[in-house]
């Protein structure tokens, strides 16, 4: 009596694609690793405070030096490190969703550079001259920017809205356009090219509590919409022909994502300046542990880019004592093998 055997077939790959933790664990994870990341930001700096004395700082302050430099420089620099990686984490999953363009990141809709532009234009019309006052004027010109972006893609996108393509080329005209007005403006003012190149550095020293109490209502709004945006964005994936035979309203989805895009980036970016490839490096970090997901890769790239901005600004300041070297220019330093990385993948880069 013969057993017939049934052949298994391997995958198509030629070998199984393994498991992914479970969103719960990941989740845990990533709160680990930002909680880590917020104790050392608060403990590690030019004057290193103790655990119990951070503890003492924060139940019960007498008035010590420690108590004043944890309350007073360290919480509200790691609370705006919280803020604006959340913020460029997000933004920049977002942003290589809607355009399918896995070296995109939140500064392609012209963000960083109308900020930059407001910025300077303030300080030379206006001759505004605290950080408290520009960062408005940095955060309309990163929202004006974004409009006029989506504008012109909408206008080259036809009736059905703009399209990556679209979106890619206005974005990259505008930023392009934006660089030289500012560029010319720095050079004609001693002033503003001292706020422009600290501003251009990318940096969350310096920050008191009230810059983080600004940009938080546009953050929220930011995650808000994002989080309404994921589930379009799945879709989209699929094809825009495939989404709107799916029902899905394209033009509104991607109206929704770039609305998200610009207020997230846009108060990050007016309150930090530009931290480069942050927005680029973290969702790539993030996908491998959510796939193709965004209600997923959105709070992880969120969680992923608060460690991460918060673990370079730590860095800066360790390597440089008893000075410290800006986060933009640490993030820099890591985000440009990162980026040569992704450029020389054998496989091709996957959304």
């Amino acid at each position: 009596m013969s057993t017939a055997v049934t052949p298994v077939r391997p995958p198509a790959s030629g070998r199984p694609r393994p498991a992914r933790p479970r969103p719960s664990l990941v989740l845990a994870g990533l709160l680990g690793a930002v909680a880590v990341a917020a104790v050392l930001s608060v403990m590690v700096g030019a004057r290193p405070v103790p655990p119990a004395d951070v503890w003492h700082a924060l139940t019960g302050p007498t008035g010590t030096e420690n108590d004043i430099v944890v309350s007073s420089l360290r919480v509200p620099r790691t609370a705006l490190g919280l803020l604006a990686g959340v913020a460029l984490g997000v933004a920049g999953a977002l942003m290589q969703g809607h355009t399918r363009n896995p070296l995109a990141d939140p500064g392609l809709l012209g963000v960083t550079q109308g900020a930059a532009f407001a910025m300077v234009a303030a300080i030379m019309v206006f001759g505004v001259t605290s950080l408290y006052g520009y960062i408005w004027f940095g955060l309309a010109g990163a929202l004006v920017a974004s409009v006029g972006v989506f504008a012109l893609g909408m206008a080259g996108g036809g009736r059905g809205g703009p399209t990556p393509v679209t979106l890619a080329l206005a974005g990259t005209a505008v930023s392009a356009f934006l660089y030289a007005l500012t560029s010319a403006m720095v050079l004609m003012d001693e002033q503003a090219m001292d706020v422009f190149r600290f501003w251009q550095a990318g940096s969350i020293a310096g920050r008191g509590a009230d810059v983080a109490w600004q940009v938080l209502p546009f953050v929220a709004a930011g995650l808000v919409l994002a989080l309404v945006n994921a589930p379009g964005l799945n879709t989209l994936a699929l094809g825009e022909d495939v989404a709107r035979a799916l029902g899905q309203n394209v033009a509104l989805t991607r109206t929704v994502g770039v609305a998200a895009i610009t207020l997230l980036s846009g108060a990050a970016v007016a309150a930090c300046g530009a931290l480069a490839f942050l927005g680029l490096m973290v969702p790539h970090l993030a996908r491998p542990l959510s796939g193709p997901d965004h209600r997923l890769l959105l709070p992880y790239s969120g969680l992923l880019g608060a460690a991460a901005l918060l673990g370079a600004d730590v860095v800066g300041r360790v390597v440089a004592r008893p000075g410290e070297l800006e986060v933009g220019v640490v993030l820099a330093l890591l985000g440009a093998p990162f980026f040569v990385a992704l450029v020389r993948r054998r496989k091709p880069l996957r959304l």
